[in-house]
């Protein structure tokens, strides 16, 4: 059972704030009693009296079912005592439901016990991914900005996509990313890739510097968990490196580790830039080098969005693929007003989902970013992130639905 089917479950057994899950047992055992008591002796069913602990175990305490246990039995004598001799249900059906309800009293520890090992263990899963993406503010370092990250593993909640935005004395610096494979090593593996973009996003004042940086970091990371014993050496990851410049406003600098060709979004169209020229992270020296920095034109009217091989691979019951630009024109064709971020994540999410049934195959991530129209300078904002931006939450990340969004 997930975090959110027991927190539904918790609202709906309680009535203006007041737990009713002791009622349906009760109604259960009433039930019972009235049907034996108004039906002739052919049709004796108190010993049906047994299910009524055994329904307030997958739903009350471990105290209200021992109590509702004790009441089945006391219930059952005066009830079958109520009868004559011979029509009695005996000594063995009382047994029956003594025994029940000492087994529904033992289930229903059971069960809690495993709902509270679930709940901790969705906890660490909530903490490990906060981690990796960490909460942005909506507005930062001179973008607006929302995205959506949907685990294909419901229950793990975390998976190897990543995103984050970096600013620093040279602009400010987003990377998007899908790490191959799944599992605890690509959780791993998106951890080691964002720390160093953190770092290297800050400090370093060419692009292409950073995109070295994250090669390097890749091939580390492979080597040390080869030498841990683990198979990993063939662990590689997609990516996309933007950098906005500050003394080019009207720009962007891309570099594209194969990754799915970012798309700007605007009132003229929807156009892609350059697409994956490059190997992923890992493989540089397959193709003798980097990919190259790419400079293309972004005007302030222009969102950009960028998602993960989830979104573009989503099929539908007949296989098709997700057709994401396709889908894209009707949100152009409303104007400019309709390509801000947050609405513009929200619509290619509920697409996907609707698309492939809910059921998706892969983690998906979904993120959208624009300059704001009005800034106090990235050096202001990259002073503060040194100060305390690692700390700020982001307010629409407290608003997720079940799935994760914090568009």
């Amino acid at each position: 059972m997930t975090e959110v089917e027991y927190g539904r479950r918790r609202r709906l057994l309680r009535v203006r704030g007041r737990n009713v899950a002791w009622v349906p047992p009760l109604l259960l055992l009433v039930g019972i009693v009235l049907l034996d008591l108004n039906t002739t002796e052919r049709f004796r069913i108190i010993t049906w009296i047994v299910l009524v602990p055994g329904t307030a175990a997958a739903l009350c305490g471990v105290w209200t079912t021992g109590a509702f246990a004790v009441l089945a039995v006391v219930t059952y004598v005066a009830v079958d005592s109520a009868w004559p001799g011979e029509y009695q249900a005996g000594l063995g059906d009382f047994c029956l439901v003594a025994v029940g309800g000492l087994l529904a009293v033992v289930a229903c520890a059971v069960r809690l016990r495993k709902e509270r090992q679930t709940l901790h263990i969705q906890d660490i899963a909530e903490t490990t991914r906060r981690t990796v993406l960490r909460p942005l503010p909506p507005r930062w370092a001179g973008l607006e900005h929302a995205g959506v990250y949907l685990a294909a593993d419901v229950e793990a909640r975390v998976g190897g996509d990543f995103y984050d935005i970096q600013p620093g004395p040279h602009g400010t610096r987003v990377l998007v990313g899908d790490v191959q494979g799944k599992g605890l090593g690509a959780v791993e593996t998106a951890a080691a890739l964002l720390g160093t973009f953190r770092e290297a996003g800050y400090h370093e004042k060419d692009l292409a510097t950073v995109a070295e940086r994250l090669e390097i970091r890749m091939l580390r990371h492979r080597r040390h968990t080869t030498a841990l014993g683990r198979a990993d050496g063939d662990r590689f990851a997609t990516a996309v490196l933007i950098g906005f410049p500050e003394d080019a406003p009207e720009s962007i600098e891309v570099v594209n580790f194969g990754h799915e060709p970012p798309l700007a979004v605007g009132p003229h169209g929807v156009r892609e830039l350059p697409g994956g020229d490059g190997l992923p992270l890992g493989f540089a020296d397959l193709a003798g080098g980097l990919p190259p920095v790419h400079r293309v034109p972004l005007t302030d009217d222009e969102t950009l969005l960028l998602v993960t091989d989830g979104v573009t691979e989503a099929r539908d019951r007949r296989g098709d693929f997700y057709p994401l630009a396709r889908r894209l024109a009707p949100v152009v064709a409303t104007g400019a007003g309709r390509v801000e971020p947050r609405l513009l994540v929200r619509m290619v999410r509920d697409g996907v989902l609707r698309h492939c049934g809910g059921r998706l195959a892969d983690d998906t991530t979904v993120f959208a970013v624009r300059r704001l129209r009005e800034t106090r300078g990235i050096r202001e904002a990259a002073g503060a992130d040194g100060e305390h931006g690692e700390h700020v939450e982001q307010g629409e990340q407290g608003k997720r639905d079940e799935r994760g969004d914090n568009g």
